[in-house]
Protein backbone atom coordinates (compact mmCIF):
# COMPACT_ATOMS: atom_id res chain seq x y z
CA UNK A 1 0.00 0.00 0.00
CA UNK A 2 1.32 3.69 -1.18
CA UNK A 3 0.45 6.53 0.67
CA UNK A 4 -0.80 9.66 -0.78
CA UNK A 5 0.24 13.15 0.54
CA UNK A 6 -3.08 13.43 1.85
CA UNK A 7 -3.33 10.44 3.60
CA UNK A 8 -4.21 10.40 7.43
CA UNK A 9 -2.26 7.79 9.74
CA UNK A 10 -4.62 6.26 11.97
CA UNK A 11 -3.71 7.02 15.35
CA UNK A 12 -3.70 4.20 18.02
CA UNK A 13 -6.99 4.28 20.60
CA UNK A 14 -5.06 2.39 23.59
CA UNK A 15 -4.52 5.39 26.13
CA UNK A 16 -0.58 6.64 26.65
CA UNK A 17 1.00 4.74 29.91
CA UNK A 18 0.74 7.05 33.05
CA UNK A 19 4.35 8.57 33.18
CA UNK A 20 5.33 8.17 36.45
CA UNK A 21 6.97 10.77 38.63
CA UNK A 22 10.59 10.64 37.57
CA UNK A 23 10.18 8.93 34.53
CA UNK A 24 11.34 12.05 33.09
CA UNK A 25 14.91 11.33 33.88
CA UNK A 26 15.24 13.53 36.33
CA UNK A 27 15.46 12.64 40.16
CA UNK A 28 14.30 15.70 41.87
CA UNK A 29 14.22 16.71 46.02
CA UNK A 30 10.78 15.56 46.10
CA UNK A 31 11.15 12.08 44.58
CA UNK A 32 14.81 11.40 46.88
CA UNK A 33 12.53 12.48 49.95
CA UNK A 34 9.88 10.19 48.60
CA UNK A 35 12.23 7.08 47.86
CA UNK A 36 14.38 8.01 51.48
CA UNK A 37 11.21 7.93 53.23
CA UNK A 38 10.53 4.17 51.64
CA UNK A 39 13.98 3.03 52.21
CA UNK A 40 14.32 4.19 55.80
CA UNK A 41 10.23 4.15 57.36
CA UNK A 42 10.98 8.25 58.46
CA UNK A 43 8.50 10.24 58.28
CA UNK A 44 7.93 12.37 55.39
CA UNK A 45 9.05 15.69 57.20
CA UNK A 46 12.03 13.77 58.78
CA UNK A 47 13.00 12.39 55.85
CA UNK A 48 12.82 15.93 53.83
CA UNK A 49 14.85 17.16 57.12
CA UNK A 50 17.29 14.75 56.60
CA UNK A 51 17.89 15.04 53.03
CA UNK A 52 17.72 18.71 53.13
CA UNK A 53 20.73 18.79 55.81
CA UNK A 54 22.88 16.14 53.73
CA UNK A 55 22.28 18.80 50.68
CA UNK A 56 23.76 21.98 52.71
CA UNK A 57 26.31 20.29 54.63
CA UNK A 58 27.45 19.07 51.06
CA UNK A 59 27.21 23.08 49.82
CA UNK A 60 29.00 24.81 53.00
CA UNK A 61 31.79 21.94 52.62
CA UNK A 62 32.51 22.93 48.64
CA UNK A 63 31.91 26.66 49.79
CA UNK A 64 34.73 26.36 51.91
CA UNK A 65 36.93 24.45 49.11
CA UNK A 66 36.54 20.98 50.71
CA UNK A 67 36.32 17.95 48.99
CA UNK A 68 33.32 15.85 49.26
CA UNK A 69 33.32 12.08 48.81
CA UNK A 70 30.06 10.20 48.03
CA UNK A 71 30.86 6.39 48.59
CA UNK A 72 29.69 4.69 45.31
CA UNK A 73 28.99 8.20 44.03
CA UNK A 74 31.76 9.92 43.28
CA UNK A 75 33.86 12.93 44.27
CA UNK A 76 32.78 16.91 44.25
CA UNK A 77 35.75 18.88 44.44
CA UNK A 78 36.14 22.48 43.61
CA UNK A 79 38.37 23.80 40.78
CA UNK A 80 39.95 26.95 39.84
CA UNK A 81 39.82 28.32 36.69
CA UNK A 82 42.22 30.85 34.95
CA UNK A 83 41.96 34.04 33.40
CA UNK A 84 41.12 33.18 29.98
CA UNK A 85 40.36 35.06 26.57
CA UNK A 86 37.04 34.39 24.71
CA UNK A 87 34.75 35.89 21.78
CA UNK A 88 31.40 37.42 23.17
CA UNK A 89 28.97 35.68 20.26
CA UNK A 90 26.95 37.84 18.17
CA UNK A 91 29.25 41.03 18.03
CA UNK A 92 32.81 38.64 17.36
CA UNK A 93 34.15 41.12 20.28
CA UNK A 94 37.19 39.58 22.21
CA UNK A 95 36.60 39.44 25.79
CA UNK A 96 38.17 38.54 28.77
CA UNK A 97 36.78 35.94 31.05
CA UNK A 98 37.93 36.58 34.74
CA UNK A 99 39.44 33.46 36.78
CA UNK A 100 37.59 31.61 38.99
CA UNK A 101 36.05 28.79 41.07
CA UNK A 102 34.03 25.87 39.63
CA UNK A 103 32.78 22.51 40.84
CA UNK A 104 33.78 19.45 39.22
CA UNK A 105 32.98 15.65 39.44
CA UNK A 106 34.08 12.20 39.36
CA UNK A 107 32.85 9.14 39.28
CA UNK A 108 33.28 6.56 41.45
CA UNK A 109 34.59 3.46 39.35
CA UNK A 110 31.97 1.38 41.11
CA UNK A 111 29.90 3.33 39.39
CA UNK A 112 30.98 3.67 36.25
CA UNK A 113 31.46 0.04 35.92
CA UNK A 114 27.74 -0.76 36.82
CA UNK A 115 26.13 2.00 34.17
Amino acid sequence: MTRRKNDTVPKSTAPAPAAEVGDAGKLGKALLVEQVTEATGLTRQQSDAAVSAALQVIVDALSSGKTVGLPGLGTLSVKTTAERQGVRPGTSERITIPAGRKVAFKVASTLKASL
